[in-house]
Parts: structure tokens; C-alpha cells; sequence
């Protein structure tokens, strides 16, 4: 009897030591209560889905989904429900680059004009001397021109042949200025010397490796999925849903479309220095050279809790609560990102959200920062949601001060149908003004938005167009002759387009009408006025022949000679006068018979 007391103690005293660790594990969970505090603070954001990563020292501690990737639907979000993560793509692309540099096919510190001969910058200077980290550092020198791809149907070619005509705001590393073509420059760069599209390099030099089968490269291709996300927006405090937002042209820069399970793949190669399940994806000199400061950021340190911030190589780098913290958000239509790793604390987390430009992304960033680290919690939530309203208070202040730059009771200088037609920068490509109902639209890239007359020649747009102002010009012969939107703000000028001349077309038998010498009486001047092929010509003597391209009837327009014109006077079905119209007068020419 007293022995078996003895062995049953014993075995009391076996199994309460089993039970302790565990209760202790369970008690300092760092997770514990995780799940309420994310459903919580989503109601407070009117956030109606999101998904979360978290990877500690090599294993996935989280990959699930919170609320609803199609609210109307009920259709909820797990862990394979695909998000857009916007510019969380850049780290990709600065990873396609260093592997690059690991085979020694690139050099970062070498001019891009050594590998891309046709690349042209706006800036001499800058076109020779820029090199791929200053790329993926955003110290280009250009400031975002954004509406250069944003709204546009330019393919990713148009937009690397159109850097050249791009204006920067400062020199060559001169300062940080958040860049997206320079992005796409760089993933344009590493799909010309592998001779495959960045897409294609990516999905095989880092996708695969790393198992992110499910992860893809447009919003074309995530629609096809079953399982994704649709884009919403926060309107009177309620989740709206959006268009999607096709940015291919723009990809290396921020189309990549993933979920939790596969962003966890992306956290274990990053915290384990380049290698992948005994692979080596990226070499560890490489992997750290992606997060060593490269360019201060603008700003000062806004809160104790975060240190100055500077950028790498796809990567925004700081130090929260002392620790070192690599970081990149994205944003696109109706989508968030986070992708954050602490390199010296072995974890990371990726947070995704259907929710246009939110900031419960940054809360649970750093509230799960803060439970695995093991600081004392801090109430981000509550912190961010009084900024959040005290901006909601300015903006609606602004709102309803009385516009006093408008002036009132003016009208436009012409009939509506007088400015419709196509206006171009060789930069920005093309827009379109259309007269629909009695209303003027502005067309860009399929996308069209009405313009209201604000005053004299200034329209604006509509306000989920940003209310831009868009003030035509006209010549001194009364012409509307370009528009002027202020689509970069930080240039302190409008971007000029230019209009295109109407297409009329004019057979080469009815020009003959126009044929003969004219003779300016006054100074003895002839012109000299022939069909050649299918155009018309005009000739001066010691002046170039000059092609006159058809402009309304009878008007013609100099090619290539802004300003100047010809108009013949017809009489009896053939011309009599031609009349130069320049932009210091007007000079006519009579027929000589």
C-alpha cells in the first residue's frame, strides 16, 4: 500500500511537470487574442477583409484570412485568398536585380546606358550617369509623374520611350523622391538581359523556388481565381466596392498579387538570408545589401517609438522601439499592403487588406512587432484612428470654405464644340475632349470624367477625378491650341498638351484647285503653291518647301510651324487669294492669273 502511494505520487509528480511548460507556453502565447484584436480594429476601420503572414525563426506561426474578400457575397477570406500588394512589389523586383548581380550579369554602380543603349533621360547628365541603384533608390532625380502611367492603356515599352520626356525637379541623387517608372525601368532592365519579360524571370528565378505557385502578376490573372479579393473603398463610413486596376505596364513596380501563405514563403527566404529549404534563392550579401540605408528619407522622426527613416534597395528601413525594422507598404484601387521583417529579431509579417489606402495595415504590423518582440503593448489603434479623425476634420474644413479664388459669372470664351479634339505630351501620351448632352468629358485611357466649367477657359474634374483644373490656351488668332492639367504638382507647372490637328481629308484631285503663284504686291513676294504626291506644298523663295496638312475647308496648317497657316479664298470653284496667317499679322497673296 505504501508503495503504491509512493508510485502514484511519483506519477502525480511526472505529469504535473508535463502540464506546467505547457500552461506556461499556453499563458505567454504572444498570439493570445490576436484574432479579436484584428476583427476589432476592422470595424473600426470599416475594413472588410484582411489577411495576415507571420513567420518566426523559420516556421509560418499564422497564414489566415479575417471578414470577407466579397462582402455582398459573404464570401470569406483564408489563407489562399489572393490580395494585390501594390508596391510591396518593388522588393521583388530589387531581388531580381541583386540576383542579377550575384551572376555577375550587372553591376549596380554601372551606368544603365551600358546595358540599356537606348535609355534616355530628360537630363544629359542624368541619361549617362544613372546607374541601378539609384534606380531601386529613388534618386532619379524625377519626381512620381504618376498620371504618366495611372489612368493610361501605354504599354511598358511606351512608357521606358517616354522617360525622355519627363522633367526632373532636381539633380541626380541630389535628394529621395518616390519614383515608380524608375521601378519599371528596372524591371524592364532585368527582363532585356535575361531576354525574357520580368514576369517570367520573377515566376522562375523566385516564385517557384520559393513554392508561390499562387501568386501572379496582373489583375487580369487574379480575377480568374476563384478565390480573391475584390477592392473596396471607405465612403460615408462604409466599404464600397471599386473597379480594379489594371497596372501591367507599371508591374515591377506594383502588380504582384498574392496570399498569406505564399507571402510566408516570401518572409522564411528573406529572414534566412537568401536561402530557401537548403536553396540558395539570393546570397546573404546580397539579401542584406537590399536593406542597407541608401538615401535618407524627407521627414523627421515623427514619434519616439520610430527612428529616422531611410530606403535600400526596395526596402524602407527605420527602428521601432530600438529594433531594427525593414518594411514596404503597397497601395493600388481598393487594396493594402505591409510586408515587414525584423532581420535581427528572426520574425516578419505580411498584412493585406481590401481596403483602399488604410491604415489598419501599419496597427497590426506593429502590434504583432510588439507581442513577439515582448514590448508592452501599445494602443496603435486608438493613436492612428484620432489622427485619422483629426484629418478628417481638416479635409472637411476645407471643404466648405468658400472657393474665393473662382471668379463668378464668367463664361467660356467659346462654343463647347470648339474645344473638343485630341491634345498630346510626348510624355503622357494623349487625352481627348468630347462634347456629350451639352457637357464637356475628358477621355484618358478609356477612362472619361466630366469637366465643369469652373471659370473663363478653366474646367475642372469631376471630384472622383482629384478636381483638376484643366485651363485651355489659345494662339493670338483666337485657336485653342493646347490644355494645360496639373498632373505633377511638384513640377509648379501644368503638363502642357498640345493639340493635334483635325484629320481632314483631302483627295489629291481636289487639291489642284489650290495650285499656282501667288504674288504679295507690296514687297514683290511669290509664293509658289504644288501638288506633290498626295500633299500640298508651299514654296518661298529662300525658305524650305513646306507641307500644308489640311485643317478645316479650304485652311490649311504648316507642318511642323506651330502658329502659321494658310487660308484660300475660292471663286468660281478655284483659289484666288491665299492668305498666310502668322502670328505677326496676316499676309495675302493673290493668285496669279
Amino acid at each position: 500500500m505504501k508503495k503504491y502511494m509512493l508510485r502514484s505520487w511519483s506519477v502525480l509528480l511526472f505529469i504535473n511537470f508535463l502540464i506546467q511548460p505547457l500552461a506556461a507556453q499556453k499563458k505567454n502565447d504572444p498570439l493570445k487574442g490576436f484574432d479579436k484584436f484584428v476583427e476589432s480594429t476592422m470595424k473600426d476601420w470599416n475594413v472588410p477583409g484582411l489577411s495576415v503572414a507571420i513567420v518566426k525563426d523559420g516556421e509560418v506561426l499564422l497564414a489566415k484570412g479575417y471578414g470577407y474578400a466579397d462582402v455582398e457575397n459573404k464570401r470569406e477570406v483564408d489563407g489562399k485568398t489572393l490580395f494585390a500588394i501594390g508596391s510591396a512589389s518593388k522588393a521583388f523586383t530589387a531581388a531580381a536585380v541583386m540576383q542579377l548581380v550575384d551572376e555577375k550579369k550587372i553591376d549596380l554602380d554601372e551606368p544603365i546606358i551600358t546595358y540599356l543603349p537606348d535609355f534616355k533621360l530628360y537630363n544629359d547628365y542624368a541619361t549617362k550617369h544613372i546607374t541601378t541603384r539609384d534606380l531601386l533608390s529613388h534618386r532619379s532625380g524625377l519626381p512620381r509623374h504618376d498620371f504618366t502611367w495611372y489612368g493610361s492603356n501605354a504599354s511598358r515599352t511606351d512608357l521606358y520611350g517616354r522617360l525622355r520626356y519627363l522633367e526632373p525637379t532636381a539633380e541626380l541623387r541630389e535628394t529621395w523622391q518616390y519614383q515608380n517608372l524608375m521601378y519599371m525601368t528596372a524591371g524592364y532592365l532585368v527582363g532585356q538581359i535575361e531576354g525574357k519579360t520580368w514576369e517570367e524571370c520573377l515566376r522562375q528565378k523566385i516564385l517557384n523556388p520559393l513554392g508561390m505557385a499562387n501568386t501572379n502578376f496582373s489583375v487580369e490573372d487574379m480575377q480568374k481565381v476563384k478565390n480573391h479579393a475584390l477592392p473596396y473603398n471607405e465612403k460615408d463610413g462604409k466599404a464600397v466596392k471599386m473597379n480594379f486596376r489594371n497596372i501591367d505596364a507599371i508591374g515591377p513596380a506594383g502588380s504582384i498579387n498574392s496570399n498569406a501563405e505564399d507571402m510566408a514563403q516570401w518572409l522564411k527566404l528573406l529572414l534566412n538570408e537568401g536561402n530557401f529549404d537548403e536553396t540558395t534563392v539570393l546570397s546573404a550579401a546580397s539579401t542584406k545589401e537590399l536593406y542597407q540605408p541608401q538615401m535618407v528619407m524627407p521627414g523627421g522622426m515623427t514619434r519616439d517609438e520610430v527612428f529616422y527613416n531611410s530606403y535600400g534597395l526596395g526596402w524602407m528601413i527605420t527602428s521601432y522601439r530600438g529594433k531594427l525594422r525593414v518594411e514596404h507598404g503597397g497601395n493600388i484601387d481598393g487594396f493594402t499592403a505591409s510586408v515587414c521583417f525584423m532581420p535581427h529579431d528572426g520574425f516578419g509579417v505580411v498584412v493585406m487588406a481590401n481596403m483602399n489606402g488604410t491604415t489598419l495595415n501599419s496597427i497590426i504590423r506593429n502590434n504583432v512587432i510588439d507581442r513577439l518582440a515582448g514590448f508592452e503593448s501599445k494602443d496603435w489603434n486608438a493613436i492612428l484612428l484620432e489622427q485619422r479623425n483629426d484629418a478628417l476634420k481638416a479635409v472637411k474644413a476645407v471643404q466648405e470654405q468658400e472657393d474665393i479664388v473662382k471668379v463668378k459669372n464668367t463664361k467660356p470664351s467659346f462654343a463647347l464644340k470648339d474645344y473638343v479634339g485630341k491634345y498630346e505630351h510626348k510624355g503622357y501620351g494623349f487625352v481627348e475632349v468630347i462634347e456629350k448632352e451639352g457637357q464637356l468629358n475628358i477621355v484618358r485611357g478609356g477612362e472619361e470624367t466630366e469637366l465643369t466649367h469652373y471659370h473663363f477657359d478653366v474646367f475642372q474634374t469631376a471630384p472622383d477625378a482629384g478636381e483638376l483644373k484643366v485651363q485651355f490656351r489659345m494662339n493670338v488668332n483666337g485657336e485653342i491650341t493646347a490644355l494645360e492639367i496639373p498632373f505633377e504638382p511638384s513640377l509648379n507647372k501644368s503638363i502642357e498638351f498640345k493639340r493635334l490637328a483635325d484629320v481632314v481629308n483631302v483627295a489629291a484631285a481636289d487639291l489642284k484647285i489650290y495650285e499656282g503663284k501667288y504674288l504679295f504686291p507690296q514687297v514683290g513676294q511669290a509664293a509658289t503653291v504644288k501638288v506633290k504626291g498626295n500633299n500640298l506644298t508651299v514654296t518661298i523663295p529662300g525658305q524650305p518647301t513646306y507641307t500644308l496638312v489640311p485643317h478645316k475647308e479650304h485652311h490649311f496648317k504648316l507642318q511642323d510651324l506651330d502658329g502659321y497657316s494658310m487660308k484660300f479664298t475660292i471663286e468660281k470653284g478655284i483659289a484666288t487669294k491665299a492668305t498666310f496667317i502668322q502670328p505677326n499679322g496676316n499676309f495675302t497673296f493673290i493668285r496669279e492669273k
